[in-house]
């Protein structure tokens, strides 16, 4: 980790550059700082959607449509602000802190929202909002972390934040398992613990993620139509439309867990603990990853973790049931977040100048959010009509079409530089 020095240079977004002539060693301290937020906030965040697919599908009774309508709302309403929290973000230079701060808080309130919500309305209501808080935060903090690093180690710094937003993802689980096993009144205490672990989150980023400081860059306005007329470029086109479709084809974490539960037979008391298998590869693989997307270019990772979520697809159709299954199926699942979810970021930033930095992703990521909600209400309405073998059937073969078509296309943005 470099350490700043009256030589260092800053960004027009208040992002600190290293000195002309000096190597980085190691990721940006902005990217650790927000590292550590996203670790914290997702502690709070994976307690809650560890048992909620249980709690709404077992505890309230709701059908698999009604889960995948409240599933594609909680990972698809986001998309509807993304693009509201990049262009605030970029106004003036120097809000992409707050405008994240922002969206942290209005998630943290939501946690205990969901101790009076117990119908299908009231529940959508406050999953809309934590989602909007979701939405407010991404483009903004992922700029961030574009803007305190350079072109050739942006999939490394994608990589460590991931990683460590990922620790909170597997130690979320565990609090929740723990809490569970230990009161009477288990989802009730989940979501008051979740809400309290939420609130550290928004005081770590006011105390420790510095503030961005200056103007736009000379000859860039902030506005909406600005960040829609970066797809008149040619990479960041390929890479938004890519996006889309595959997520079209990614069925929702929430959906793999049932469907592992289902086909093994897992107890209930035990379901907590099925999303650690996908945090531990993602954890284990994010650095990694990052750094080979940097070296052997990023838009061959990225589809080559969409292959690994094929072949866990693969595993759940088939008929063996070994013990190692749900160790396989959960290790590709991570291994398919790993190669794309900062991947894709670290390669969108390629092709979005810095003025428009969090908008531009915003475009991409509101892409991607709107096709894998679209995918979590077709995916629900399968299994209710048809099963939900037919239904995984059906995502497997629309992704080996997303995916050939995908192979057709190659930014020289999501290269190796």
């Amino acid at each position: 980790m470099y350490v700043a020095d009256s030589r260092a240079g800053t960004s027009a977004h208040g992002a600190v550059r290293p000195p002309a002539g000096r190597r980085r060693a190691a990721v940006a301290p902005t990217v650790l700082a927000l590292g550590t937020v996203s670790l914290v906030t997702d502690v709070s965040s994976e307690m809650v959607t560890a048992v909620l697919p249980l709690y709404l599908v077992s505890g309230l009774g709701l059908s698999p449509l009604g889960f995948g309508l409240l599933d594609g709302v909680y990972n698809g309403f986001s998309a509807l602000v993304r693009l509201v929290g990049g262009h605030f973000a970029d106004r003036g230079g120097g809000r992409h802190k707050w405008v994240a701060g922002l969206g942290y808080g209005i998630s943290a309130v939501c946690k205990p929202l969901l101790l009076v919500a117990h119908s299908l309305t009231p529940i959508g209501i406050v999953l809309a909002a934590d989602r909007t808080g979701k939405g407010l935060r991404t483009a903004p903090r992922d700029a961030l972390i574009s803007l305190s690093s350079t072109p050739d180690t942006r999939g490394r710094a994608f990589g460590v934040h991931r990683a460590m937003d990922t620790a909170g993802a597997l130690l979320g689980p565990l609090v929740a398992f723990w809490i569970l096993r230990a009161t009477v009144d288990g989802y009730d205490a989940v979501f008051t613990v979740s809400f309290c672990v939420a609130a550290v989150g928004v005081l770590v980023l006011v105390l420790f993620v510095p503030g961005g400081r200056g103007a736009p860059a000379v000859g860039q306005r902030p506005t909406l139509r600005a960040a829609f007329a970066l797809l008149r470029r040619r990479d960041l086109r390929r890479i938004t439309v890519c996006a889309l479709l595959l997520g079209l084809a990614t069925v929702s974490d929430s959906f793999v867990y049932l469907l592992l539960q289902r086909r093994l037979g897992v107890p209930d008391r035990w379901f907590a603990l099925l999303p650690l298998g996908t945090a531990a590869a993602f954890l284990l693989l994010a650095v990694p990853l990052g750094r080979l997307a940097d070296r052997v270019g990023r838009w061959t990772v990225f589809l080559a973790g969409h292959g690994a979520l094929l072949a866990g697809y693969g595993l759940l159709l088939g008929s063996w049931r070994g013990p190692a299954l749900p160790w396989l199926v959960l290790a590709l699942h991570g291994c398919f977040y790993a190669a794309t979810d900062g991947v894709l970021m670290a390669a969108a930033c390629d092709s979005v100048p810095e003025g428009l930095r969090s908008s531009g992703l915003a475009v991409v990521q509101t892409g991607q959010a709107l096709t894998r909600f679209a995918c979590s209400l077709l995916f629900g309405a399968a299994w209710t009509v048809w099963g939900d073998r037919a239904a995984l059937a059906g995502a497997a073969v629309a992704l080996v079409g997303c995916g050939a078509f995908a192979l057709t296309l190659r930014p020289k943005g999501a290269v190796a530089a």
